[in-house]
Protein backbone atom coordinates (compact mmCIF):
# COMPACT_ATOMS: atom_id res chain seq x y z
CA UNK A 1 0.00 0.00 0.00
CA UNK A 2 1.02 3.52 -0.95
CA UNK A 3 1.79 5.36 2.30
CA UNK A 4 -0.40 8.27 1.05
CA UNK A 5 -3.44 5.83 1.25
CA UNK A 6 -5.10 6.84 4.39
CA UNK A 7 -7.56 3.87 4.40
CA UNK A 8 -7.02 0.31 3.66
CA UNK A 9 -8.47 -1.19 0.67
CA UNK A 10 -10.52 -3.41 2.88
CA UNK A 11 -11.97 0.13 4.89
CA UNK A 12 -12.50 1.80 1.31
CA UNK A 13 -14.14 -1.30 -0.27
CA UNK A 14 -16.92 -1.20 2.27
CA UNK A 15 -17.66 2.32 2.40
CA UNK A 16 -17.52 2.77 -1.43
CA UNK A 17 -16.72 -0.56 -3.69
CA UNK A 18 -16.21 1.58 -6.85
CA UNK A 19 -13.78 3.49 -5.42
CA UNK A 20 -11.66 0.75 -4.04
CA UNK A 21 -12.12 -0.56 -7.49
CA UNK A 22 -10.28 2.06 -9.07
CA UNK A 23 -7.80 2.70 -6.43
CA UNK A 24 -6.98 -1.12 -6.47
CA UNK A 25 -6.07 -0.59 -10.27
CA UNK A 26 -4.63 2.79 -9.59
CA UNK A 27 -1.85 1.48 -7.78
CA UNK A 28 -1.70 -2.14 -9.18
CA UNK A 29 -1.91 -1.00 -13.37
CA UNK A 30 -1.36 -5.02 -13.79
CA UNK A 31 1.53 -4.89 -15.50
CA UNK A 32 3.01 -8.04 -18.02
CA UNK A 33 5.78 -9.85 -16.66
CA UNK A 34 8.13 -11.83 -19.52
CA UNK A 35 5.44 -14.94 -19.62
CA UNK A 36 2.55 -12.76 -19.44
CA UNK A 37 1.47 -13.53 -15.94
CA UNK A 38 0.48 -10.94 -13.21
CA UNK A 39 2.65 -9.36 -10.79
CA UNK A 40 2.94 -10.98 -7.57
CA UNK A 41 1.83 -6.99 -5.95
CA UNK A 42 -1.24 -6.94 -8.30
CA UNK A 43 -2.24 -10.51 -7.05
CA UNK A 44 -1.75 -9.70 -3.06
CA UNK A 45 -4.24 -6.90 -4.20
CA UNK A 46 -6.66 -8.75 -6.10
CA UNK A 47 -6.95 -11.47 -3.08
CA UNK A 48 -7.79 -8.68 -0.51
CA UNK A 49 -10.63 -7.35 -2.77
CA UNK A 50 -12.13 -10.78 -3.68
CA UNK A 51 -12.03 -11.99 0.01
CA UNK A 52 -9.66 -15.43 -0.46
CA UNK A 53 -6.62 -16.63 -2.28
CA UNK A 54 -7.11 -16.58 -6.04
CA UNK A 55 -6.49 -20.07 -6.50
CA UNK A 56 -4.76 -21.08 -9.99
CA UNK A 57 -3.31 -16.92 -10.41
CA UNK A 58 -0.27 -17.64 -12.21
CA UNK A 59 -2.35 -19.11 -15.33
CA UNK A 60 -4.75 -15.59 -14.76
CA UNK A 61 -4.57 -13.19 -18.19
CA UNK A 62 -2.38 -10.08 -17.79
CA UNK A 63 -4.31 -7.13 -17.54
CA UNK A 64 -8.10 -9.06 -17.04
CA UNK A 65 -10.25 -8.18 -14.07
CA UNK A 66 -11.69 -10.89 -12.47
CA UNK A 67 -15.16 -11.83 -13.16
CA UNK A 68 -16.57 -10.75 -9.53
CA UNK A 69 -14.75 -7.20 -9.76
CA UNK A 70 -16.50 -6.81 -13.42
CA UNK A 71 -19.41 -4.62 -12.12
CA UNK A 72 -23.18 -5.26 -12.66
CA UNK A 73 -25.78 -2.87 -13.99
CA UNK A 74 -29.32 -2.50 -12.12
CA UNK A 75 -32.14 -3.83 -13.70
CA UNK A 76 -35.29 -1.81 -13.99
CA UNK A 77 -38.55 -3.36 -15.40
CA UNK A 78 -40.18 -3.13 -19.03
CA UNK A 79 -44.00 -3.80 -19.39
CA UNK A 80 -44.45 -7.38 -20.31
CA UNK A 81 -40.83 -8.28 -19.23
CA UNK A 82 -39.00 -9.67 -16.49
CA UNK A 83 -38.04 -7.16 -13.66
CA UNK A 84 -34.43 -9.13 -14.14
CA UNK A 85 -33.70 -7.68 -17.65
CA UNK A 86 -31.19 -4.94 -17.47
CA UNK A 87 -32.05 -1.56 -19.55
CA UNK A 88 -29.66 -0.29 -21.91
CA UNK A 89 -31.63 2.35 -23.59
CA UNK A 90 -35.39 3.64 -23.39
CA UNK A 91 -35.50 5.44 -26.59
CA UNK A 92 -35.52 3.24 -28.42
CA UNK A 93 -35.83 0.27 -25.95
CA UNK A 94 -33.42 -1.81 -25.46
CA UNK A 95 -32.72 -4.51 -22.58
CA UNK A 96 -30.47 -7.75 -22.24
CA UNK A 97 -31.39 -10.63 -20.00
CA UNK A 98 -28.94 -11.66 -17.01
CA UNK A 99 -27.14 -14.98 -17.84
CA UNK A 100 -29.34 -16.78 -14.66
CA UNK A 101 -32.10 -15.82 -16.16
CA UNK A 102 -31.26 -17.57 -19.82
CA UNK A 103 -31.18 -21.28 -17.48
CA UNK A 104 -34.72 -22.45 -19.22
CA UNK A 105 -34.18 -24.86 -21.92
CA UNK A 106 -35.85 -22.21 -24.28
CA UNK A 107 -36.15 -18.40 -23.59
CA UNK A 108 -39.44 -17.50 -21.90
CA UNK A 109 -40.86 -14.53 -23.68
CA UNK A 110 -40.69 -12.21 -20.87
CA UNK A 111 -37.09 -13.02 -20.08
CA UNK A 112 -36.27 -12.31 -23.77
CA UNK A 113 -33.57 -10.19 -24.88
CA UNK A 114 -35.29 -6.72 -26.76
CA UNK A 115 -33.25 -4.86 -29.47
CA UNK A 116 -35.20 -2.04 -31.05
CA UNK A 117 -33.62 0.74 -33.79
CA UNK A 118 -37.16 2.56 -33.62
CA UNK A 119 -40.48 2.57 -31.61
CA UNK A 120 -42.49 0.24 -32.12
CA UNK A 121 -46.11 0.25 -33.42
CA UNK A 122 -49.13 1.17 -31.60
CA UNK A 123 -52.91 0.05 -32.06
CA UNK A 124 -52.11 -3.17 -34.52
CA UNK A 125 -55.17 -4.56 -36.57
CA UNK A 126 -54.14 -8.08 -37.24
CA UNK A 127 -57.61 -7.55 -39.48
CA UNK A 128 -55.91 -5.42 -41.56
CA UNK A 129 -52.21 -6.57 -41.23
CA UNK A 130 -50.80 -7.30 -44.40
CA UNK A 131 -47.48 -8.93 -45.90
CA UNK A 132 -46.32 -7.77 -49.13
CA UNK A 133 -43.30 -9.15 -51.66
CA UNK A 134 -42.35 -7.24 -54.14
CA UNK A 135 -38.90 -6.34 -55.93
CA UNK A 136 -36.88 -6.27 -59.11
CA UNK A 137 -36.45 -10.21 -58.58
CA UNK A 138 -39.95 -11.01 -57.79
CA UNK A 139 -42.17 -12.88 -60.60
CA UNK A 140 -44.81 -10.83 -59.35
CA UNK A 141 -46.02 -8.38 -56.51
CA UNK A 142 -48.21 -10.14 -54.52
CA UNK A 143 -49.63 -9.44 -50.92
CA UNK A 144 -51.04 -11.41 -48.29
CA UNK A 145 -53.25 -10.93 -45.26
CA UNK A 146 -52.41 -12.82 -41.79
CA UNK A 147 -55.35 -15.12 -42.16
CA UNK A 148 -54.09 -15.87 -45.96
CA UNK A 149 -50.30 -16.84 -44.38
CA UNK A 150 -52.20 -18.93 -42.02
CA UNK A 151 -54.55 -20.55 -43.99
CA UNK A 152 -52.29 -21.16 -47.32
CA UNK A 153 -49.26 -22.02 -46.12
CA UNK A 154 -47.90 -25.18 -43.63
CA UNK A 155 -47.43 -23.85 -40.42
CA UNK A 156 -43.72 -25.30 -38.71
CA UNK A 157 -42.39 -24.87 -34.98
CA UNK A 158 -38.69 -24.86 -34.89
CA UNK A 159 -36.11 -23.74 -32.02
CA UNK A 160 -33.84 -20.56 -33.05
CA UNK A 161 -31.62 -18.85 -31.08
CA UNK A 162 -30.86 -15.05 -31.91
CA UNK A 163 -28.00 -13.08 -30.83
CA UNK A 164 -27.60 -9.64 -31.35
CA UNK A 165 -24.24 -8.93 -33.42
CA UNK A 166 -23.08 -6.26 -30.81
CA UNK A 167 -23.42 -8.88 -27.94
CA UNK A 168 -20.47 -8.40 -25.92
CA UNK A 169 -19.94 -4.94 -27.19
CA UNK A 170 -18.73 -3.72 -23.41
CA UNK A 171 -15.65 -5.82 -23.07
CA UNK A 172 -14.14 -4.14 -26.26
CA UNK A 173 -11.39 -1.26 -25.85
CA UNK A 174 -11.33 1.39 -27.16
CA UNK A 175 -14.71 1.56 -26.58
CA UNK A 176 -17.58 0.89 -29.28
CA UNK A 177 -20.60 3.15 -30.24
CA UNK A 178 -23.32 1.45 -29.39
CA UNK A 179 -25.63 -0.20 -26.73
CA UNK A 180 -22.78 -1.63 -23.96
CA UNK A 181 -23.86 -5.04 -24.41
CA UNK A 182 -22.50 -7.41 -21.62
CA UNK A 183 -23.77 -11.31 -22.60
CA UNK A 184 -27.10 -11.14 -22.25
CA UNK A 185 -28.43 -9.77 -26.06
CA UNK A 186 -29.13 -13.32 -26.77
CA UNK A 187 -32.22 -15.97 -26.48
CA UNK A 188 -33.70 -19.58 -28.33
CA UNK A 189 -37.31 -19.56 -28.38
CA UNK A 190 -39.79 -21.94 -30.36
CA UNK A 191 -40.65 -19.42 -32.89
CA UNK A 192 -44.19 -20.82 -35.14
CA UNK A 193 -45.09 -19.22 -38.68
CA UNK A 194 -44.18 -20.46 -41.66
CA UNK A 195 -41.24 -20.67 -44.08
CA UNK A 196 -40.15 -17.70 -45.89
CA UNK A 197 -39.03 -19.94 -49.16
CA UNK A 198 -43.11 -20.94 -49.46
CA UNK A 199 -43.86 -17.47 -49.81
CA UNK A 200 -40.99 -16.32 -52.05
CA UNK A 201 -41.79 -19.76 -54.14
CA UNK A 202 -45.75 -18.89 -54.01
CA UNK A 203 -44.75 -14.99 -55.11
CA UNK A 204 -41.95 -16.42 -58.21
CA UNK A 205 -38.03 -16.31 -57.87
CA UNK A 206 -36.47 -15.23 -61.03
CA UNK A 207 -32.73 -16.23 -62.10
CA UNK A 208 -31.09 -12.98 -61.03
CA UNK A 209 -32.25 -12.93 -57.15
CA UNK A 210 -29.10 -11.83 -54.87
CA UNK A 211 -31.12 -10.79 -51.77
CA UNK A 212 -34.15 -10.59 -50.27
CA UNK A 213 -34.78 -7.34 -47.95
CA UNK A 214 -37.35 -6.43 -45.36
CA UNK A 215 -39.32 -3.15 -43.81
CA UNK A 216 -41.40 -3.21 -40.95
CA UNK A 217 -44.12 -0.83 -39.09
CA UNK A 218 -41.57 0.65 -36.37
CA UNK A 219 -40.93 4.66 -36.85
CA UNK A 220 -38.16 6.65 -36.50
CA UNK A 221 -37.14 8.13 -32.95
CA UNK A 222 -37.37 11.47 -34.55
CA UNK A 223 -41.02 11.34 -35.53
CA UNK A 224 -40.64 11.33 -38.82
CA UNK A 225 -43.21 9.11 -40.37
CA UNK A 226 -41.73 8.42 -43.65
CA UNK A 227 -38.06 7.32 -42.41
CA UNK A 228 -37.13 4.41 -42.40
CA UNK A 229 -35.90 2.67 -39.35
CA UNK A 230 -33.98 0.07 -40.31
CA UNK A 231 -34.21 -2.48 -42.97
CA UNK A 232 -31.57 -5.11 -43.66
CA UNK A 233 -31.63 -8.71 -45.25
CA UNK A 234 -29.64 -11.81 -46.35
CA UNK A 235 -28.57 -13.71 -49.61
CA UNK A 236 -31.18 -15.80 -51.04
CA UNK A 237 -29.75 -19.24 -50.19
CA UNK A 238 -30.29 -18.00 -46.73
CA UNK A 239 -33.52 -16.87 -47.20
CA UNK A 240 -34.32 -20.18 -49.24
CA UNK A 241 -33.40 -22.33 -45.95
CA UNK A 242 -35.73 -24.93 -44.20
CA UNK A 243 -35.17 -22.81 -41.13
CA UNK A 244 -35.91 -18.82 -42.46
CA UNK A 245 -39.07 -18.49 -41.03
CA UNK A 246 -41.95 -15.77 -41.30
CA UNK A 247 -43.44 -15.85 -37.74
CA UNK A 248 -46.17 -14.92 -35.70
CA UNK A 249 -45.92 -17.11 -32.63
CA UNK A 250 -43.12 -17.11 -29.76
CA UNK A 251 -43.31 -20.16 -27.40
CA UNK A 252 -46.87 -21.16 -28.45
CA UNK A 253 -47.86 -17.47 -27.82
CA UNK A 254 -48.36 -14.06 -29.57
CA UNK A 255 -44.79 -12.80 -29.97
CA UNK A 256 -44.48 -9.92 -27.68
CA UNK A 257 -45.02 -6.10 -29.09
CA UNK A 258 -41.61 -5.44 -28.27
CA UNK A 259 -40.56 -8.38 -30.02
CA UNK A 260 -42.09 -7.19 -33.41
CA UNK A 261 -45.77 -8.68 -32.91
CA UNK A 262 -47.86 -9.61 -34.17
CA UNK A 263 -45.61 -10.57 -37.47
CA UNK A 264 -41.58 -11.13 -37.85
CA UNK A 265 -38.56 -12.87 -39.22
CA UNK A 266 -36.72 -15.56 -37.69
CA UNK A 267 -33.12 -16.16 -39.42
CA UNK A 268 -30.99 -18.45 -37.02
CA UNK A 269 -27.08 -18.31 -36.94
CA UNK A 270 -27.07 -14.17 -38.26
CA UNK A 271 -26.92 -11.47 -36.32
CA UNK A 272 -30.46 -10.78 -35.06
CA UNK A 273 -30.56 -7.40 -36.72
CA UNK A 274 -31.29 -9.66 -39.81
CA UNK A 275 -34.51 -10.74 -38.33
CA UNK A 276 -36.78 -7.96 -39.47
CA UNK A 277 -40.06 -7.00 -36.87
CA UNK A 278 -43.13 -5.35 -37.38
CA UNK A 279 -42.97 -7.48 -40.91
CA UNK A 280 -45.03 -5.50 -43.31
CA UNK A 281 -43.02 -6.06 -46.57
CA UNK A 282 -39.94 -8.08 -48.28
CA UNK A 283 -37.99 -7.14 -51.31
CA UNK A 284 -36.45 -9.66 -53.62
CA UNK A 285 -33.25 -7.97 -54.90
CA UNK A 286 -31.07 -8.15 -58.01
CA UNK A 287 -28.48 -6.96 -55.91
CA UNK A 288 -27.10 -7.21 -51.94
CA UNK A 289 -29.65 -5.42 -49.93
CA UNK A 290 -28.94 -1.27 -49.89
CA UNK A 291 -31.91 -0.47 -47.04
CA UNK A 292 -30.93 1.58 -43.62
CA UNK A 293 -28.12 -0.35 -41.47
CA UNK A 294 -27.33 -2.65 -44.67
CA UNK A 295 -24.58 -0.09 -45.61
CA UNK A 296 -21.53 1.95 -44.56
CA UNK A 297 -20.29 0.57 -41.24
CA UNK A 298 -23.42 -1.19 -39.60
CA UNK A 299 -23.18 -4.69 -39.15
CA UNK A 300 -20.09 -4.78 -40.65
CA UNK A 301 -16.34 -5.78 -39.78
CA UNK A 302 -13.10 -4.92 -41.02
CA UNK A 303 -12.34 -7.11 -43.89
CA UNK A 304 -9.06 -8.14 -42.21
CA UNK A 305 -7.64 -7.58 -38.80
CA UNK A 306 -6.99 -4.15 -37.48
CA UNK A 307 -5.43 -2.69 -34.45
CA UNK A 308 -7.72 -1.77 -31.70
CA UNK A 309 -8.60 1.86 -32.68
CA UNK A 310 -8.87 2.06 -36.22
CA UNK A 311 -10.65 4.00 -38.45
CA UNK A 312 -11.43 1.93 -41.34
CA UNK A 313 -13.00 2.95 -44.24
CA UNK A 314 -16.60 2.02 -45.48
CA UNK A 315 -15.04 -0.25 -48.54
CA UNK A 316 -12.60 -2.03 -46.55
CA UNK A 317 -15.93 -2.94 -44.55
CA UNK A 318 -17.73 -6.41 -44.78
CA UNK A 319 -21.40 -7.60 -43.93
CA UNK A 320 -21.46 -9.95 -41.06
CA UNK A 321 -23.54 -13.33 -41.82
CA UNK A 322 -22.47 -16.16 -40.15
CA UNK A 323 -22.31 -15.41 -36.10
CA UNK A 324 -19.54 -17.01 -34.08
CA UNK A 325 -19.73 -20.10 -31.79
CA UNK A 326 -20.42 -19.15 -28.21
CA UNK A 327 -21.38 -20.28 -24.70
CA UNK A 328 -22.74 -19.31 -21.48
CA UNK A 329 -23.06 -20.13 -18.19
CA UNK A 330 -26.47 -19.82 -17.28
CA UNK A 331 -26.07 -21.71 -13.49
CA UNK A 332 -24.89 -20.78 -10.79
CA UNK A 333 -25.26 -16.93 -11.03
CA UNK A 334 -21.95 -15.19 -10.64
CA UNK A 335 -20.42 -15.07 -7.27
CA UNK A 336 -21.61 -18.48 -6.10
CA UNK A 337 -19.87 -19.61 -2.30
CA UNK A 338 -19.62 -23.20 -1.76
CA UNK A 339 -17.67 -25.30 0.75
CA UNK A 340 -15.08 -27.22 -0.53
CA UNK A 341 -16.32 -30.83 -0.15
CA UNK A 342 -19.48 -29.83 -2.42
CA UNK A 343 -19.46 -30.53 -6.00
CA UNK A 344 -20.78 -27.49 -7.67
CA UNK A 345 -23.16 -28.05 -10.45
CA UNK A 346 -23.23 -25.99 -13.92
CA UNK A 347 -25.32 -25.74 -16.72
CA UNK A 348 -25.06 -23.43 -20.06
CA UNK A 349 -26.28 -23.04 -23.22
CA UNK A 350 -24.18 -23.12 -26.39
CA UNK A 351 -25.01 -22.06 -30.06
CA UNK A 352 -23.43 -21.40 -33.59
CA UNK A 353 -24.52 -21.08 -37.06
CA UNK A 354 -22.99 -24.02 -38.31
CA UNK A 355 -24.16 -27.50 -38.40
CA UNK A 356 -23.47 -28.16 -34.65
CA UNK A 357 -21.82 -27.59 -31.32
CA UNK A 358 -19.58 -30.48 -31.03
CA UNK A 359 -18.18 -29.99 -27.38
CA UNK A 360 -18.05 -27.66 -24.18
CA UNK A 361 -15.01 -27.74 -22.16
CA UNK A 362 -15.00 -25.98 -18.59
CA UNK A 363 -11.99 -24.32 -17.34
CA UNK A 364 -11.02 -23.56 -13.45
CA UNK A 365 -7.34 -22.64 -13.62
CA UNK A 366 -7.76 -19.73 -16.23
CA UNK A 367 -7.54 -21.62 -19.24
CA UNK A 368 -4.06 -24.04 -18.28
CA UNK A 369 -6.47 -26.92 -18.35
CA UNK A 370 -9.76 -28.10 -19.56
CA UNK A 371 -12.53 -30.58 -19.00
CA UNK A 372 -15.34 -32.34 -21.12
CA UNK A 373 -19.20 -31.18 -20.37
CA UNK A 374 -22.23 -33.40 -20.76
CA UNK A 375 -23.94 -31.89 -23.99
CA UNK A 376 -27.28 -32.81 -25.34
CA UNK A 377 -28.22 -32.48 -28.95
CA UNK A 378 -29.86 -29.55 -30.73
CA UNK A 379 -33.83 -29.99 -31.66
CA UNK A 380 -32.77 -28.70 -35.07
CA UNK A 381 -29.94 -26.54 -36.67
CA UNK A 382 -29.53 -23.31 -35.02
CA UNK A 383 -30.75 -24.05 -31.67
CA UNK A 384 -29.01 -23.52 -28.70
CA UNK A 385 -27.66 -26.85 -27.28
CA UNK A 386 -27.58 -27.68 -23.15
CA UNK A 387 -24.08 -28.61 -21.47
CA UNK A 388 -23.80 -29.56 -17.26
CA UNK A 389 -20.77 -30.54 -15.73
CA UNK A 390 -20.29 -31.33 -11.74
CA UNK A 391 -17.14 -29.40 -10.76
CA UNK A 392 -14.77 -30.12 -7.39
CA UNK A 393 -12.77 -27.43 -6.42
CA UNK A 394 -8.96 -28.89 -5.20
CA UNK A 395 -8.56 -26.13 -2.18
CA UNK A 396 -10.48 -23.34 -0.84
CA UNK A 397 -10.27 -20.03 -2.75
CA UNK A 398 -11.25 -17.72 -5.43
CA UNK A 399 -11.91 -19.21 -8.77
CA UNK A 400 -13.55 -18.96 -12.29
CA UNK A 401 -15.18 -21.11 -14.10
CA UNK A 402 -14.95 -20.61 -18.15
CA UNK A 403 -17.11 -22.34 -20.57
CA UNK A 404 -15.14 -23.18 -23.76
CA UNK A 405 -17.81 -24.56 -26.97
CA UNK A 406 -16.50 -25.85 -30.29
CA UNK A 407 -18.43 -26.50 -33.51
CA UNK A 408 -18.42 -29.03 -36.59
CA UNK A 409 -15.58 -27.14 -38.28
CA UNK A 410 -13.27 -28.04 -34.90
CA UNK A 411 -13.51 -23.70 -34.19
CA UNK A 412 -13.79 -22.77 -30.71
CA UNK A 413 -14.36 -19.41 -28.83
CA UNK A 414 -11.31 -17.72 -27.75
CA UNK A 415 -10.43 -17.76 -24.35
CA UNK A 416 -9.97 -13.76 -24.41
CA UNK A 417 -11.49 -11.06 -26.40
CA UNK A 418 -11.14 -11.79 -30.34
CA UNK A 419 -10.13 -8.87 -32.58
CA UNK A 420 -11.39 -4.89 -32.20
CA UNK A 421 -13.61 -4.19 -34.35
CA UNK A 422 -14.83 -0.22 -34.68
CA UNK A 423 -18.55 -1.46 -33.99
CA UNK A 424 -17.80 -4.05 -31.20
CA UNK A 425 -19.38 -6.79 -32.84
CA UNK A 426 -18.80 -10.61 -32.74
CA UNK A 427 -17.36 -10.76 -29.58
CA UNK A 428 -17.36 -14.64 -28.95
CA UNK A 429 -14.50 -15.11 -25.78
CA UNK A 430 -15.32 -17.60 -23.20
CA UNK A 431 -17.80 -16.56 -20.80
CA UNK A 432 -16.49 -16.69 -17.21
CA UNK A 433 -18.11 -16.81 -13.56
CA UNK A 434 -16.74 -16.12 -9.88
CA UNK A 435 -16.94 -18.52 -7.63
CA UNK A 436 -15.78 -18.44 -3.80
CA UNK A 437 -14.84 -21.49 -1.97
CA UNK A 438 -14.66 -21.44 1.87
CA UNK A 439 -14.09 -24.12 4.47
Amino acid sequence: MHKKDKKGIHELYAEDPLAADKQLWDREPLPNTRRGFLKKGALTAMSLVLGAKMVHAEHFPAGMIPAALAGSDQPFALPGKHPGLIVLNDRPINAETPPELLDDKLTPNDRFFVRNNGIPPENVDLSTWTLTIEGESAAQTKTYTLAELKQKFTPVTLQLTLECGGNGRKEFNPPAKGNQWSTGAVGCAAWTGIRLRDVLEDVGVKSDAVYVGYYGKDTHISGQADKVVISRGVPIDKAMEAESLIAWEMNGKPIPMLNGYPLRLVFGGYPASASGKWLSKIVIRNQVHDGPKMTGQSYRVPCKPVAPGTKVPDEEMCIIEGMPVKSLITFPKTGATLRQRQALPIRGKAWTSTEKITRVDYSIDFGATWQSCTLEPAANRYAWQQFSADIRFPEIGYYEVWARATDANGIAQPMLLPGWNPRGYLNNACHRIAIKVTA
